[in-house]
C-alpha cells in the first residue's frame, strides 16, 4: 500500500505538475530515503501512522549524519508536498511536516562573473581555431545573452530561435514559456556555429534533430557535456575560479541590475514564478555597490583607517 501511495504520487507530479524527470527522480529518492529511516528505526509504519515525534527523530538523524541545511530543507519540502498530497486525497488525516520550520541562515550569496572575467572567458573560448571552438564561443554567448538555464539551453532548438527579431521561445520548468532577447554578439556567434560547425558535423556523422548545440559527434549536447566545455574555457584562461553553468545565469543577472534594468524585468527574463526569488541579486548588487563606495569614496573611512592608502 505504501509503494502504491508514493507512486500514485510521483505520477501526480509527472502528470499534473509536470515535473521535469530529474526533479520526480530527487523526489522518489527522498521518500525512499525516510522509508529506510522508518525501517531503521522500529519497522516500516503506515503512512497514516507517521507522527510528529516520527520527523523529530529524522530530523535529528539527518543533523547527526551532518546533512547541510539546504539538504534537509529539501528533503523536509518533498515530504511535506507528499503528505499534503494524502491529506488532499483523504488518505491520511493530517500532515505530520505541516509545522517543521528549520531556523533560517543568511541566504549565501550567488557567485557571478565581473564584466572583465567575462571578457577574458569570451577570449578563452575562442580557442585555437578547431572546428568546436565555434561552438564553444556559441554556447558562451548564448547562456550570458539570455541567462536560461543549461537543461533551457541543451534542449534549445532551432525553430525555437529568430534570427530576425533575436528573440528565442524558451521553455522553462513546468513547460512555463517565456521569450528571452538576445544581442548582435550571440547572433553572430551562433550565425557562424550554425553554419561552420553544426552543419558539417551533422552531415559527416549523418544527423537530423533539431537541437542547436551539438557534441562532436553531431548527437544533442547534454547538460553535463555543456559542463565540461565551460570547465574546459576557464581552465584555458588566466581565471582561477571554478565555474558552473548557472554562475553564468547570475552573471547575466548581477550585470542587467547593475546596468540599471528593473526587477520584474529580471524576473521575467529568468523565469521566475516568485519576485522574491529574483530578489536575491539586488543584494549582490548592493554588497558591490558597497564595496566599491569603501574603495573608491575618500570620505567612506575615519582617518587613520590601517586600509587607507597615503
Amino acid at each position: 500500500m505504501t509503494k502504491n501511495l508514493v507512486q500514485l504520487f510521483l505520477q501526480f507530479l509527472k502528470v499534473e505538475r509536470q515535473y521535469s524527470d530529474d526533479t520526480i527522480t530527487a523526489y522518489s529518492e527522498d521518500l525512499a530515503e525516510f522509508e529506510q529511516f522508518l525501517r531503521d528505526n522500529g519497522g516500516m509504519k503506515k503512512w497514516q501512522l507517521v507522527d510528529r515525534l516520527d520527523v523529530q527523530v529524522y530530523l535529528t538523524n539527518l543533523d547527526d549524519q551532518h546533512y547541510q541545511r539546504s539538504s534537509i530543507a529539501r528533503k523536509i519540502s518533498s515530504l511535506r508536498s507528499f503528505f499534503n498530497f494524502l491529506a488532499k486525497n483523504d488518505l491520511v488525516t493530517s500532515n505530520p511536516f505541516a509545522n517543521v520550520v528549520l531556523k533560517k541562515h543568511p541566504n549565501h550569496l550567488p557567485r557571478f562573473f565581473y564584466e572583465r572575467e567575462m571578457t577574458v572567458l569570451f577570449e578563452a573560448a575562442k580557442g585555437t581555431g578547431k572546428i568546436l571552438d565555434l561552438r564553444n564561443s556559441a554556447l558562451l554567448e548564448v547562456l550570458y545573452a539570455t541567462g536560461i538555464r543549461v537543461s533551457e539551453c541543451s534542449s534549445l532548438t532551432l525553430s525555437q530561435i529568430d534570427f530576425d527579431v533575436q528573440m528565442m521561445l524558451i521553455r522553462g520548468k513546468g513547460d512555463k514559456e517565456r521569450y528571452v532577447p538576445f544581442g548582435s554578439y550571440a547572433k553572430q556567434a551562433l550565425d557562424v556555429y550554425l553554419k561552420d560547425c553544426r552543419t558539417v558535423l551533422m552531415d559527416k556523422y549523418h544527423k537530423e534533430h533539431d537541437v542547436v548545440f551539438v557534441n562532436h559527434y553531431g548527437d544533442p549536447i547534454t547538460p553535463t557535456g555543456i559542463e565540461y566545455i565551460l570547465n574546459q574555457i576557464i581552465k584555458n584562461s588566466s581565471l582561477t575560479a571554478k565555474i558552473h553553468p548557472h554562475m553564468l545565469r547570475h552573471t547575466f543577472a548581477t550585470h542587467l541590475l547593475n546596468n540599471g534594468a528593473d526587477l520584474r524585468t529580471v524576473q521575467e527574463l529568468l523565469g521566475h514564478a516568485s519576485l522574491s526569488t529574483t530578489q536575491i541579486y539586488t543584494h549582490v548588487t548592493r554588497e558591490h555597490l558597497q564595496e566599491d563606495y569603501q574603495k573608491y569614496f575618500p570620505r567612506a573611512k575615519e582617518k587613520g583607517d590601517s586600509n587607507d592608502k597615503n
